[in-house]
């Protein structure tokens, strides 16, 4: 599914409203639809609520007078705060306000509420719905939009916001001057860039699309680089699991991680390979630590390389690891491998020497820091899964604050410059193809913000290379299912004690979803 600007929406609307010849006010019914489908989708039953609907004299206003007006035919007690003169609105939301006010009465419009009658009102609701502003907002909010917000914030009731959040920038997400805090969002007609980059993600709360009735052969022509990964898009990449399948079927991941103290790390990426569908896993770590990790791992197999006197894998072993990679169907490096510098330059060496896809992570990426010009030698389909922090150390002149200014585009110029697959780790994770494509994932929670999580993906991103699916495919379809089953792991411990390990349990149940 793609995502838009606010420009290729509002160019969407028009011309379905002069081409398709679909009158403004049925896009405006339909999405006043929309928000009370997802409204009681979400939050059950809405006859007999207490709800509040702040209204702005624009387009996004009259879609709030819609909901209004059939929140009133579903029998809840709603009342509309207008924050404009009802002389100053024009057009389809005009009209809807005069809808509502001939369904309700001018008794359930508070026209320009004083700042108490709003703190009252909204202290007095069980819901609140958001439709000051769309996706048009330039310019920060200021008067008494800005009050309206801010009280909306303070009124600790659920929000529900009409296409996005009152105070952020359609495009980047950003806050201008003060934003709503959703604990839904209903956007129209596809999905808008804001609601997925910078503060719009902590805004936008739980994101619903809802169709307005905007012919598909009008979306389908819209020139769009960005996509919203979706279920339906990545199950078509997995490999089905034919009755006479066997082990060897499914491929064999070499994973090259681990070190004196890391073990962890290689054992989380081998297991979640396994977990993901692959038929058998190998690890290769430094001897001294090898035993070890026999004693984790009961389904992996492990290979003992040659060490350093850190205990970490030795330029030494070179040769037997570059036979390792190129034995294996696909292969995961990094994790727990530590910049020693000793490990740096076999990693440095080896990555030319590679004849299988491969994905790159951790100490992989660090080994390449300052120098990642060197990704240019690698032969093979190649996906990186930075953080903000490690493609902070592989641009030169970068800091995590400014990779995370623009996740799109530094993952985009990235992606293309150095002809690899970019995974860009964080709140919605952001995916770049060497072609200049961007996708963003949906999934995920603030649950997996925990060590061992980023190995976890590792290991699910090789072992679906190792089953056969192109290195953009392995990178969506990992990324999908590791949030969900994040999600999963969140839904059932709730979010501060989830482990790295949490996610791997429920891997099985994240694919299951695709089945």
């Amino acid at each position: 599914m793609i995502i838009l600007t606010a420009a290729q929406m509002k160019a969407l609307d028009l011309r379905a409203i002069q081409e398709a010849h679909i009158p403004g006010w049925r896009l405006m019914e339909n999405a006043g639809a929309g928000v009370i489908t997802a409204m009681e989708e979400t939050f059950g039953q809405l006859g007999g609520k207490t709800i509040t609907i702040l209204c702005g004299k624009g387009n996004n206003g009259g879609d709030g007078f819609v909901v209004a007006r059939r929140l009133k035919q579903k029998r809840a007690r709603c009342r509309a705060l207008l924050f404009a003169r009802p002389t100053e609105l024009t057009g389809d939301a005009k009209t809807m306000y005069q809808r509502f006010v001939k369904a309700g009465g001018s008794a359930s419009v508070k026209v320009q509420p004083s700042e108490h009658q709003m703190h009252q009102l909204l202290g007095d609701s069980d819901l609140v719905v958001d439709a000051l502003f769309g996706t048009g907002l330039s310019a920060p909010v200021t008067g008494s939009s800005l009050s309206a917000i801010r009280a909306m914030n303070a009124s600790h009731r659920p929000v529900i916001a009409v296409d996005l959040p009152s105070g952020i920038q359609a495009d980047t997400g950003a806050i201008l001057g003060d934003a709503v805090r959703a604990a839904l969002t209903v956007t129209f007609g596809l999905p808008k860039l804001g609601l997925y980059l910078g503060s719009g993600i902590d805004h936008a709360g739980a994101v619903r699309i809802a169709d307005i009735g905007i012919p598909p052969s009008y979306v389908q022509a819209v020139e769009s680089q960005v996509e919203l990964l979706t279920l339906e898009g990545v199950r078509a990449a997995l490999p089905p699991r034919l009755p006479s399948s066997h082990k060897g079927t499914y491929g064999h991941v070499g994973v090259v991680a681990g070190s004196v103290g890391k073990t962890g790390a290689a054992a989380l990426t081998a297991h979640a390979a396994l977990r993901t569908g692959a038929g058998l896993v190998t690890v290769a770590t430094p001897a001294s630590v090898n035993d070890i990790l026999e004693t984790m791992l009961l389904e992996v197999m492990t290979r003992p390389m040659p060490e350093t006197a850190a205990r970490s894998l030795s330029v030494v072993g070179l040769d037997d690891l570059t036979l390792f990679a190129n034995a294996r169907s696909a292969v995961a490096i990094g994790p727990g491998l530590t910049t020693h510098p000793e490990t740096v330059e076999l990693v440095r060496a080896l990555l030319p020497r590679l004849e299988k896809p491969c994905v790159l992570d951790a100490d992989a990426l660090n080994a390449l820091a300052g120098d990642a010009a060197r990704l240019t030698d690698i032969r093979v389909p190649l996906v990186v899964t930075p953080h903000p922090g490690e493609m902070a150390r592989l641009v030169r002149d970068a800091t995590a604050q400014t990779v995370n200014s623009d996740r799109v585009g530094g993952a985009r110029q990235f992606a293309t410059t150095h002809h690899v697959t970019v995974v860009l780790k964080g709140a919605r994770t952001v995916l770049a193809h060497p072609d200049g494509r961007v996708a963003i994932c949906p999934t995920g929670n603030p649950g997996m913000a925990t060590a061992g999580s980023g190995d976890v993906l590792t290991g699910m991103i090789g072992s679906l290379l190792a089953q056969g699916l192109s290195a953009w495919d392995s990178a969506c379809a990992g990324t999908y299912f590791h949030g969900v089953a994040g999600d999963l792991a969140a839904e059932a411990l709730g979010l501060p004690g989830m482990t790295a390990g949490d996610i791997i349990d429920r891997i099985p149940y994240a694919l299951r979803q695709a089945a």
